[in-house]
């Protein structure tokens, strides 16, 4: 059935695979570049937080593709990267740019989780959206509880760039996860019509 776990036969979601670790090696280079090309990952904005991001979208995708241990190690990735590039003393927190970052791919993977049995382009869109809150509330909340801005100017700052964050992250998982779903279903019942010994691989 289309719809159900990605990999057959089943496998437990905290277990780490060959598979899991190809795929977050693939997503951590596509985080990597994301975060060092300027202006792509990190996108400036003149407001308090100063960048709009697409950063979280590999870990938002690992989280569902890959796992929620995946999840964590692709958020870790964004979040080192995070604090290392910044230019704002916030940023400089781990607090603020690191930890948030955990969570982002184990929501997305528990969302998706609960709701891929329903519709599994459903349960894309909606785990993007809920990466991408994730991310956002969790570094606003770091941002307000460590003293860097009040809650009444931040939030109303960002709130209309998190509603587009949130929603281009809900379209762009629904894509990728058709493209992995797609791909995973070429490699996994492509037919070898030559016995093992002749095929060239």
């Amino acid at each position: 059935m289309s719809n159900d776990s990605i990999e057959t036969p089943r496998i437990r979601p905290w277990t780490l695979t060959t598979e899991r670790i190809i795929i977050a090696g693939v997503l951590a280079a596509i985080t990597i570049i994301l975060g060092i090309v300027p202006n792509l990952g990190f996108i400036p904005l003149p407001n308090a937080v100063g960048n709009a991001t697409i950063e979280h979208i590999p870990t938002i995708v690992s989280g569902i593709v890959a796992g929620p241990i995946i999840g964590i190690i692709s958020g870790l990735i964004f979040g080192v990267l995070a604090f290392f590039r910044a230019t704002d003393p916030f940023f400089k927190d781990p607090t603020v740019s690191i930890v948030p970052r955990l969570f982002i791919g184990l929501v997305s993977w528990a969302v998706f989780a609960g709701l891929v049995r329903i519709n599994r382009d459903l349960a894309a869109a909606v785990a993007g959206f809920a990466g991408a809150a994730t991310n956002t509330i969790l570094v606003v909340s770091a941002l307000i509880i460590r003293g860097y801005f009040p809650a009444a100017v931040i939030i109303p700052t960002v709130i209309v760039q998190a509603i587009f964050e949130a929603v281009i992250a809900a379209i762009l998982t629904v894509i990728l996860v058709r493209i992995f779903y797609v791909l995973e279903e070429r490699v996994v019942h492509a037919p070898d019509k030559k016995p093992r010994e002749q095929l060239p691989y």
